[in-house]
């Protein structure tokens, strides 16, 4: 083995290998730090130059591409608050939430280096897993793998805000827009409203940016000013260190958690991602800054998700079973390259497994790096008035949410999707969970009609499976203690009356009416699902209704218990949220004159709009950034060989 490992390191060490090595990570680093575009859009951008390489060359370009997609995607998620993927959900909770307290340095510094840290201890324990890492897979039968899922979307519901109930009504939501689209155990289309467009489900990328990228982006053009708060330290890159060192075993056993979620085909990374943030409170004596710009939940989040992405590839290499979209091209490109994925790979072509393992440590190294050296310019986009940075990010939203199908239903999807990710923002709800249980949806669904059919109701005995629920039912119980015991100990009890008052910036943005609306929207959102749900065939409704009964019932209860406390509390206003309308407003205008007259006409309107109105540039100055910003655009659109989205009434031809 020892021979393999050096024969494939000398291997990478010949220069056009490092070269295309380097120019793959390039690549990922700038599209990891697109909201929306990410890995799949980085390696289908890379895959037409790979075959005017040698095969080794080309995988490592790929691979290049790949390893840096979790460390770049920090800098989004730290100061935009979007997640270009769920595994960095809880990277974008606590790492912006500290960049909006001026420690976006921090943040940002914790999280380079728990990447490469986890990329690093992932390559080191693979080096030596390989040669088991098959038995230890197939170990796992598919109860096992459905729990383990379950674990994941529980974790993500419970980890997230302080109201369980609305976090496990949020997973459950977030299931029911998992399984639009086609069922994958019966002939039968699920919630698709006779429109073709949802005939293949909602793609990640639009539930993702419309979900937390455009209800923040909402939210900061309406409050104006820069992202943090109060200046920043910049270039002192010392507190980074003391903290990250702080974290150093959390980041260890954050890797292992990574690792060991990499290895279960189709789940991965988000379910080990929470499970590590998880640990990450658990493991904490304070709980009470999580979810307000806790650092150890960025070094935890952070260290298993990098490392997920080297042992993600091992079902892909051995089973032929990638683990997301940016794995399915590079197994692509291996069966391109006459490499066919399997045991057998493991003992004709060892050299090429640990080249691909020594690729992903270097760009890990390599990727953190040159994050370090970008942060200082990227941290002082905190304190330019966000209406700028809004401008261009809103069109890469666009462009990256039209790349699924170019069709104007996935501007729609992210429109609407944003509307409701607005909603639960100023409700106060965890969007997290949402996302997380959409993607976990087809997983889920396909180990639990598998699971249902071999083994019955007897899976729920297995000893695997009840050591995996374990990891739920005991810390609910222990939460359940605890509260239980508060409430004996409390001697304080709230008599106030009924009141009308408005809410403070400190306090949490609750609006009693949107709470009222979005609590309205849930229950009629899932009582029209469950009957809906009743004309499925039978094993279409398997996975529906393991979201959708418990969230009828979830949001039968949260909207009676709003309408409890209205009863009692009055009526609360939060002027934040009223404020964030006009906004609102106008990005859905934009959306509608997006249709009539297309995206080359209506794109100059929202530039004009948000750069004289919002950040309040002089007519020049406004002229020459928005025609660098549409240029821009354009030029982006035509590098996807993509044309953007006519108008129905009126629409402006391209030149190509």
């Amino acid at each position: 083995m020892l021979e393999n490992i050096t024969t494939a390191l000398g291997l990478l060490f010949e220069p056009m290998r490092l070269l295309a090595l380097f120019a793959g990570m390039l690549a990922g680093m700038v599209f990891g730090m697109l909201p929306g575009l990410g890995g799949v859009a980085a390696v289908s951008i890379l895959l037409p130059f790979i075959y005017l390489m040698d095969s080794y060359s080309g995988l490592a370009m790929l691979l290049g591409a790949i390893s840096v997609i979790y460390t770049a995607d920090t800098i989004t998620s730290v100061l935009l608050g979007a997640p270009g993927s769920p595994a960095s959900a809880p990277t974008a909770i606590e790492g912006h939430a500290l960049a909006k307290q001026g420690k976006a340095s921090l943040a940002l510094g914790v999280g380079f280096l728990a990447s490469m840290v986890g990329g690093l201890f992932g390559a080191l324990i693979l080096s030596v897993a390989i040669p088991i890492a098959g038995p230890l897979v197939l170990a796992l039968g598919t109860p096992e793998l459905f729990m383990f899922a379950l674990v994941g979307l529980c974790f993500a519901a419970s980890m997230v805000g302080k109201d369980i109930v609305v976090g496990l009504a949020a997973a459950c939501f977030g299931i029911l827009l998992g399984v639009v689209g086609a069922a994958p155990a019966a002939a039968n289309y699920r919630f698709i409203f006779g429109q073709s467009y949802l005939m293949d489900g909602l793609s990640l990328p639009i539930v993702a940016l419309g979900l937390f990228a455009v209800a923040e982006l909402i939210g900061m053009v309406a409050a104006g000013g820069g992202i943090a708060g109060k200046p920043m330290t910049m270039g002192k890159w010392g507190e980074s260190f003391r903290e990250f060192w702080r974290s150093r075993w959390l980041i260890v056993r954050s890797s292992i958690i990574g690792i060991f979620g990499g290895f279960v085909p189709a789940v991965g990374a988000s379910a080990s991602t929470w499970i590590a943030y998880g640990h990450a409170m658990s493991s904490t004596k304070d709980k009470r800054r999580f979810g307000k710009g806790e650092i150890r939940g960025v070094a935890g989040a952070e260290g298993a998700n990098n490392a997920t992405v080297i042992s993600d590839l091992v079902p892909t290499m051995l089973f032929s079973v990638p683990g997301g979209p940016a794995a399915a091209i590079f197994l692509g490109a291996l069966f391109s390259f006459g490499f066919y994925p399997g045991p057998r790979m493991v003992s004709e072509t060892p050299d090429l497994m640990y080249m691909i393992v020594w690729s992903v440590a270097l760009a890990s190294v390599m990727g953190a790096a040159l994050c370090f050296a970008v942060t200082p310019y990227l941290a002082r986009l905190t304190r330019i008035n966000f209406a700028l940075i809004a401008a261009p990010l809103l069109l890469i939203m666009v462009a990256g949410a039209y790349q699924g199908t170019q069709t104007f239903g996935d501007i729609l999807a992210l429109l609407v999707l944003g509307v409701i990710g607005w909603l639960m923002k100023n409700a106060g709800w965890p969007r997290a969970p949402v996302l997380v249980g959409f993607v976990l949806a087809t997983p889920m669904e396909q180990y639990f009609w598998l699971t249902t059919q071999i083994h019955g109701f007897t899976w729920l005995t297995r000893p695997g499976v009840l050591i995996i629920a374990s990891l739920i039912i005991v810390p609910m119980l222990l939460g359940l203690v605890r509260k239980w015991r508060a409430r004996r100990t409390s001697t304080s009890a709230d008599s106030s009356g009924p009141a009308n008052h408005i809410a403070s910036d400190d306090e949490a943005p609750r609006d009693t009416a949107i709470l009222l609306l979005a609590s309205s929207l849930l229950l009629v959102t899932f009582a029209y699902a469950f009957y809906e749900m009743l004309g499925f065939r039978s094993n279409a409704r398997l996975m529906p209704a393991l979201g959708i009964v418990p969230g009828l019932l979830l949001s039968v209860y949260i909207l009676g218990r709003q309408l409890y406390r209205l009863g009692r509390q009055g009526r609360i206003i939060h002027l934040g949220s009223r404020q964030e309308l006009p906004v609102l407003a106008g990005i859905l205008a934009y959306g509608v004159a997006m249709w009539l007259i297309g995206f080359n006409l209506a794109t100059p309107l929202l530039l004009a709009w948000l750069l004289l109105k919002c950040a309040g540039m002089r007519y020049v100055s406004a002229a020459l950034y928005g025609g660098i910003v549409y240029a821009t655009t354009l030029g982006m659109f035509a590098l996807m060989r993509l044309t953007p989205p006519p108008g129905s009434w009126l629409s402006l031809p391209m030149p190509w």
